[in-house]
């Protein structure tokens, strides 16, 4: 079975946030869709060890950030490789409050949802909280950021927690070899992000064109926030 294929689904990226006894924790998110139009519904498949999880299990109701495709990759680190049992992912970030007193992230976002969840569906890592759309709001008209460009574009992976992770693209990108103009990318060992000369990492300061071995020694990751020891050659 080729794996590849999965990766022609069409995703988007989202940040899911959700609150229990005032406890609050937002994660990105791409399995999203929507299951009927009348009334309004959606789907959203996130991993049983996730804090996000846990919250929306026992709140039954959680919001969806839709995010624009300028999104930093230092954001999607944050919400998409930290956990929130280690740190307060909302520290710092601009939100307003639903009707049901959650968060919703307003950062780098082009509308938001509010869902009332009504069904979980156990897929085995997966739940699949299904839920009435009760707010929708757009806030700009930005395009959205979609998985494609994540992945292609800005160089992203999917965490090992997300439906979308696939263990032999996170092998096959540790053994690519030497890029042309002679320069070499680097993997980030702890989330599989790839520094690309070619590209630099222009939101953290770093322009195109720029070897790995010319990066500050103070750069970190923008996935995941690893220093510049823990990347190696691909």
């Amino acid at each position: 079975m080729d794996k590849n294929v999965l990766q022609k689904i069409s995703y988007g990226l989202y940040v899911v946030c959700s609150k229990y006894n005032g406890k609050e924790n937002g994660q990105i998110a791409n399995s999203v869709f929507q299951v009927t139009s009348e009334p309004p519904t959606l789907a959203i498949s996130i991993n049983r060890s996730n804090l996000t999880h846990e919250l929306i299990t026992k709140s039954k109701a959680f919001t969806l950030s839709i995010l624009d495709k300028q999104t930093p990759m230092t954001f999607v680190g944050t919400f998409g490789f930290k956990c929130g049992r280690d740190i307060d992912k909302m520290d710092g970030v601009n939100c307003v409050i639903s009707q049901n007193d959650i968060p919703i992230i307003t950062d780098h976002s082009i509308a938001y949802i509010e869902i009332k969840v009504t069904k979980n569906l156990d897929v085995g890592t997966h739940t699949i909280f299904v839920g009435d759309v009760i707010d929708a709001q757009m806030l700009s008209d930005e395009d959205p950021l979609t998985y494609e460009y994540y992945h292609t574009i800005k160089g992203g992976f999917s965490p090992k927690t997300a439906p979308t992770y696939n263990k032999e693209e996170e092998v096959k990108g540790k053994k690519i070899q030497k890029e042309e103009r002679n320069m070499e990318k680097y993997v980030c060992t702890v989330c599989g992000y790839v520094y690309d000369p070619v590209k630099g990492d222009p939101d953290g300061g770093i322009a195109p064109g720029t070897p790995f071995d010319e990066i500050p020694d103070d750069w970190v990751c923008p996935v995941c926030g690893a220093g510049k020891e823990a990347f190696e050659l691909q």
